[in-house]
């Protein structure tokens, strides 16, 4: 297969904010929409400083601590979901008071009980594709990976942890969670050479999302992947229930999209394959719809900046709900959240224009519902 030369990826774009309007009544002036982020170089506040101790599952070595921040959460009094707000160009929205946002559980709205806005550190696994399957060594599909990988790294601040496990058969640890990135591009060189042709995504995602289950804090997997699932022991049904239940949201980046539609206009792709693809695709949209992430497919090089920028907004902004539902009763079933924007005065949804007061179209990003916990007998 003919070779191609890595794109020099574009530097990061900062992650400035639109302005944004919000349409509806005045917000009262002892309304409070969340503290105020924490100026380059200002030393962080005590509360920042506290650090929840990485779960044991990940046998590290040396104990490390990961910063402390909102996380999703239930039991029997309280519901803590955690909200990003997103335009279309993937910029966090902020200032949008409290009495805009409604939390339907199972089509019963809630009562809110809690409401802040927060920048944190976040807490990223970086779940790689690398079988021979499409990543053979200097193979556009490898660069392409190679790119992607190295370049979220490199969005990545000092306070931020990350880890790296890389997927064929089975998925490795390539590197533990560290706020030390050497070790994460340490782990880097080791993709060359594929061990083996199978690319067990449904397998290695529900063990990465196991893993960090009980890590607290802004979180996330990231994951770069055809989406092309071939021998699992899992199936597609109990890899969805149990993301689910995980509470991890799923950044995926979908491979090959430019590759596919070459082969494709030129008829040199099969049914099956298309097929095969068509569905790797739906696979990574549902994941991440149901784990309150996101999804992208990227044709060029040049959207790996936005994307990168997008993921990062989503994770470090993000507006902290919380909740007492309405429904007690403790029988272990799945319950749907909905988080929606409204006009307290009419119930309509909100309107939000930008500076030129054109309408903007925006994203809810929001973990879609719990498993309520069951009485022990």
């Amino acid at each position: 297969m003919k070779t191609f030369v890595i794109p020099v990826l574009l530097a990061f774009l900062g992650t400035a904010v639109p302005f944004a309007q919000v349409q509806g009544p005045n917000k009262e002036s002892t309304e409070t929409v969340g503290k105020p982020r924490r100026k380059e170089g200002q030393p962080p506040s005590a509360a920042e400083e506290e650090q929840p101790k990485i779960p044991s599952k990940y046998n590290r070595k040396e104990k490390e601590t990961l910063p402390e921040g909102p996380s999703f959460r239930s039991d029997a009094n309280t519901v803590d979901v955690e909200v990003a707000v997103m335009d279309n160009k993937g910029n966090f929205i902020p200032n949008i008071p409290r009495g805009n946002f409604r939390v339907l559980e199972d089509g019963v709205p809630q009562t809110i009980t809690s409401f802040g806005l927060g920048e944190a550190p976040m807490t990223v696994c970086l779940v790689i594709e690398f079988s021979n399957l499409y990543q053979q060594y200097w193979t556009e599909t490898w660069y392409q990976t190679l790119t992607a990988a190295y370049g979220f790294l490199e969005t990545l601040k000092p306070e931020d942890f990350v880890a790296v496990v890389a997927y064929d058969l089975r998925p490795e640890i390539l590197s533990d969670f560290s706020a030390d990135k050497r070790k994460a591009y340490e782990a880097m060189q080791r993709l060359r050479i594929a061990g083996f042709s199978e690319s067990n995504l449904y397998d290695a995602l529900v063990d990465t999302a196991d893993r960090m289950t009980d890590i607290e804090g802004r979180k996330a997997i990231v994951l770069i992947s055809t989406g092309v699932d071939t021998f699992s022991k899992l199936t597609f049904d109990k890899t969805r229930k149990a993301l689910q239940n995980a509470a991890v949201p799923i950044y995926a980046i979908g491979m090959m999209q430019a590759m596919r539609e070459y082969y494709d206009a030129r008829g040199a792709m099969g049914p099956i394959a298309r097929l095969d693809f068509l569905q790797a695709d739906n696979q990574m949209r549902t994941f991440a719809k149901e784990t309150g992430g996101q999804v992208y497919l990227p044709r060029f090089y040049g959207e790996f900046p936005s994307i990168f920028q997008s993921i990062s907004q989503a994770l470090r902004n993000q507006y902290s709900l919380a909740y007492k539902p309405s429904n007690t009763a403790r029988d272990g079933k799945y319950r749907k959240i909905k988080v929606e924007l409204v006009n307290p005065a009419t119930g309509e949804p909100l309107r939000i224009v930008d500076q030129k007061g054109k309408p903007m179209k925006y994203t809810i990003v929001a973990k879609p519902g719990y498993t309520a916990p069951r009485e022990v007998e």
